[in-house]
């Protein structure tokens, strides 16, 4: 996906089909959780060497916004945020270099803003009214929280029988073992967790298992989806 971070025209139809790349990019995402910035670059910089070049950096910490301006120093790797509440934080997320936006549940506002500055929104879906909502707005990819607690890949199957052209990012829950069973339903082009970057292999600067854990995903990951 291609975009220009310093866009802010309005778009008013859902992204054209060469837009769609999002979650095709890479079939897994890190959900990064930050106690500092000075984290990030090292991060970035361990995950592209284990062949992972998308991350959501989330706005739970105060380190989230300085660390995706800092990584979004790295040309390689694909910065977005997540944990985004209100439109206010689209706003500053999109100024620090985001180039998509994540929040965990279906907020028509932060959408409406996303669209506006021309950037992807991924709102958290869990039943099929909201994905109504999202389909209105002229989504077809949104992230499926929490995914586990939802009923896993037979929900996500379920949901999108009816929606045919909606494709799903299950988050929550989803771990190295179970992976590949939501990479094995068809409308699921990737997932995204935490276990490749742990919070306390952040903290103890463990750069080599987060590459390690990293480049093991995206193993499991081709390996569920070739053939």
């Amino acid at each position: 996906m291609t975009m220009d971070n310093g866009s802010r025209s309005v778009v008013t139809t859902a992204p054209a089909p060469a837009d769609r790349s999002l979650l095709n990019r890479c079939p897994v995402v890190p959900v990064v959780v930050l106690d500092h910035p000075d984290q990030a670059v090292p991060l970035g910089e361990a995950l592209l060497a284990g062949g992972i070049d998308v991350i959501e950096v989330t706005l739970r910490t105060d380190a989230g916004l300085e660390a995706i301006r800092r990584l979004s120093a790295l040309p390689d790797l694909h910065v977005g945020a997540g944990s985004v509440l209100v439109p206010d934080q689209a706003d500053q997320v999109v100024d620090a270099g985001a180039r998509f936006v994540v929040s965990p549940g279906l907020s028509v506002d932060v959408v409406r803003r996303c669209l506006a500055l021309d950037v992807p929104a991924l709102p958290g879906v869990a039943t099929a009214s909201e994905l109504m909502t999202a389909t209105a707005l002229g989504l077809d990819e949104v992230k499926f929280f929490p995914a586990g607690l939802l009923g896993g890949p037979a929900a996500i199957r379920a949901l999108a029988a009816p929606f045919t052209r909606m494709t799903f990012m299950p988050s929550g829950g989803v771990n190295a073992a179970n992976m590949a069973d939501y990479l094995a339903v068809p409308a699921v082009p990737a997932v995204s967790g935490s276990w490749m970057v742990d919070p306390t292999l952040l903290r103890a600067g463990d750069w080599a298992e987060v590459t390690a854990r990293s480049a093991d995903a995206v193993a499991r990951a081709v390996a569920a989806t070739s053939g």
